[in-house]
């Protein structure tokens, strides 16, 4: 067996060689005398890059739901799944690092890559971020968790600083970073912003919150061209900067000549860069594909069933067998770019997307007309995103439901820059309104990647189905829901709110070269509790095809924490699943705290007029808040509340317990 090399084995020239990458995918390897690691783009779908002749291509590959729609499943076996099956198109091409997931809270509903990204929620992003990783990385490929931290806007991310309070860092902010990394990922990425006016790759505070206190033993990557002084940022303990930079390469050799980088600094990031390499090798031992790319795309197929948000029926849905609809809009037969965000998490499809008029066909029986009614994209002549050419409306006319297929996409949500505005644009808004006008039954169908101002259609329409970025195969899960086929069962994994100026980041101060969070913990539904008339659809809010009932609350004190029990029911003939989640909420906090707290959730089938016993585990720190006097965190002794619902604003069971010297009571 070759003698694994360590970094005394290595000269000083190599180690400043090591730290940063070759080329852009790959780090060195001196000609196989180390090993190197692959890495590659792709949270919801591998985007694997190779380069002949100088020409450079994507290679296809299966397109799973967003990771905003994952995060809509509320499904901890969906995240799993995915991260699986994404270990299998790794292996068949080479890549031992998948760049993701990313779990930045969102904050503004205006940031141009929430679609990459879970939740405002920690919690929930952490959980989910967790079993993604686990996923990924049991099959033998490593996780790169994205993007430390606070970036939360991509105007100006390459300078703007979050400004941001210690507390707030610690229980919104790092809190999701910190339970995936209970999931060991091999790699961590810097964030390009500044945190409180330092950059993200030299971000040593955070780094040493990371590896001191959440456990994190793997190496920290830049992101891309994120790293303006080599120097600092090694200092600061960031390991390798991606891609190789030869400006930054050579003033690194300088300084460390000039005595500016101490043998002692180069040798921690250079060990940890040529551990990677040996774990990586290591992982490479097993590469066995374990499903096919039938099985992946079933995955993605399933999870975007999961993941579908019925946000609206009013006793239209589903579609009964027979029904003669129409479907209107480019987004009935969209491709690549239409239910995908842009930028780097963008797909290369097998396949040549869906069609949601064929495939409404086949489940109603009878033939469902197509209106393109307005086209995506820069139309010439026009100036703006989807023309309007020739809707006749004809053909709703005659339908006895239209379905209205709308949405954002790649031009409107995508790396690099923020939207302009939470609403649709105008002509699909028009649209909507005058189609609404010839057939009262109306369907709209999104297709988008957060959050969408409704407010100027959403009382003329019947039914709203919330689609997201749903992949390639996705179209089949929107056809099964609206048919009936599947019972949906996603709820929202953010706030929906009336319009952008509801949130509270709408009106914080920010310039090009800051932004301050003056918020502080009241991100998303912590905010709207307090301020609920701005609140359109609730923070884990979604409608099913069943009617749920809950019923009988315990909590039993155990292990330093409480087991919480109650019984969900299934009032109506349809089988389905019941998203139901655990709130925490200190009654009388000598600190501020929000007015509750996620601190647990389960997804549960119910059959048809059947109970399930839910039990939900919660720890001790569910209960704590963040101590910035005595800097740790602190489960202050009194009464807390513990609330189960069916979504942040319907609650439908409360039980309190006390806390005294670290003990649990329940009352």
């Amino acid at each position: 067996m070759t003698k694994k090399i360590t970094v005394k084995d290595l000269t000083a020239e190599e180690k400043l060689r090591l730290i940063c990458a070759d080329g852009f995918w790959y780090t060195v390897d001196f000609g196989g005398k180390i090993p190197r690691a692959c890495v590659s783009d792709g949270p919801v779908g591998l985007r694997a890059e190779r380069e002949e002749n100088g020409k450079k291509t994507t290679l296809p590959a299966v397109s799973y739901p967003s990771v905003q729609s994952l995060a809509n499943t509320w499904s901890r076996e969906c995240a799993r799944r995915t991260g699986e099956a994404l270990a299998d198109d790794c292996k068949e091409r080479g890549v031992d690092i998948l760049l993701a997931p990313g779990v930045n809270i969102k904050r503004n509903p205006l940031n141009g890559r929430n679609f990459e990204y879970f939740s405002e929620d920690p919690y929930l992003a952490g959980t989910l971020a967790y079993e993604y990783i686990d996923g990924l990385q049991s099959r033998n490929v490593g996780a790169c968790l994205k993007h430390f931290c606070c970036n939360n806007l991509e105007y100006n991310r390459f300078h703007l600083s979050s400004e941001v309070d210690e507390r707030t860092l610690r229980e919104i902010y790092y809190k999701p970073f910190e339970i995936a990394c209970a999931a060991k990922p091999v790699a961590v990425m810097s964030s390009y912003n500044r945190i409180n006016g330092t950059y993200g790759s030299e971000y040593q505070k955070g780094y040493d919150v990371l590896r001191d206190e959440f456990g994190f033993d793997g190496a920290i990557y830049s992101d891309w061209d994120a790293v303006r002084d080599r120097t600092a940022a090694c200092k600061a303990g960031l390991d390798i900067e991606f891609p190789f930079n030869g400006k930054n390469y050579e003033k690194l050799v300088a300084d460390y000549k000039a005595g500016k980088l101490s043998d002692e600094e180069l040798d921690a990031c250079a060990a940890r860069v040529l551990e990677l390499g040996y774990r990586c090798e290591e992982m490479r031992r097993d590469r066995t594909v374990r499903l096919t790319t039938e099985e992946r795309i079933e995955v993605a197929k399933k999870t975007a069933e999961e993941s579908i948000v019925l946000l609206k029926n009013d006793g239209i849905l589903p579609l009964k067998r027979g029904t003669k609809a129409c479907v209107c809009g480019c987004y009935g037969k969209p491709d690549a770019g239409m239910v995908a965000g842009g930028g780097s998490s963008m797909v290369e499809w097998l396949g040549k997307g869906f069609s949601i008029p064929d495939l409404l066909s086949e489940r109603l029986g009878t033939e469902t007309s197509y209106e393109v009614a307005f086209y995506w994209g820069t139309v010439v002549g026009h100036g703006a995103y989807g023309c309007n050419p020739e809707i006749s409306g004809d053909q709703a006319a005659r339908a006895d439901v239209c379905v209205v297929c709308a949405g954002t996409g790649a031009q409107f949500e995508y790396e690099s820059a923020d939207r302009l505005t939470m609403k649709l644009p105008a002509v699909q808004e028009r649209a909507i309104c005058e189609l609404a006008a010839i057939n009262p039954n109306v369907v709209v169908v999104l297709f988008a990647g957060s959050a969408i101002d409704m407010s100027g259609w959403i009382d003329r329409v019947k039914g709203v189905v919330f689609a997201g970025f749903c992949g390639e195969y996705g179209g089949e899960a929107v056809a099964d829901v609206l048919c009936g086929a599947v019972n949906p069962s996603g709820k929202l994994s953010e706030t929906f709110a009336n319009s952008f100026e509801d949130y509270p980041s709408a009106h914080t101060y920010g310039n090009m070269n800051v932004v301050c969070y003056e918020e502080g913990l009241n991100v998303g539904y912590r905010y709207f509790d307090r301020n609920p008339a701005g609140v359109r659809f609730p923070f884990g809010f979604g409608l099913s095809y069943s009617e749920f009932a809950y019923s009988a609350l315990e909590i039993q004190p155990k292990d330093g924490g409480a087991e919480i029990s109650y019984t969900v029911e299934n009032l109506s003939l349809r089988d389905g699943k019941e998203v139901s989640q655990v709130y925490v909420r200190e009654c009388n906090p000598l600190v501020y705290r929000p007015v509750k707290e996620l601190k647990g959730f389960s997804k549960d089938a119910v059959k048809s007029g059947k109970k399930v016993r839910v039990r939900v585990r919660l720890d001790f720190n569910a209960f704590a808040h963040w101590s910035v006097s005595e800097d740790r965190w602190k489960a202050a002794d009194g009464v807390y509340e513990i609330l189960v619902g069916a979504s942040a604003a319907d609650i439908r069971l409360a039980a309190k317990l006390e806390i005294s010297d670290g003990k649990l009571t329940v009352l």
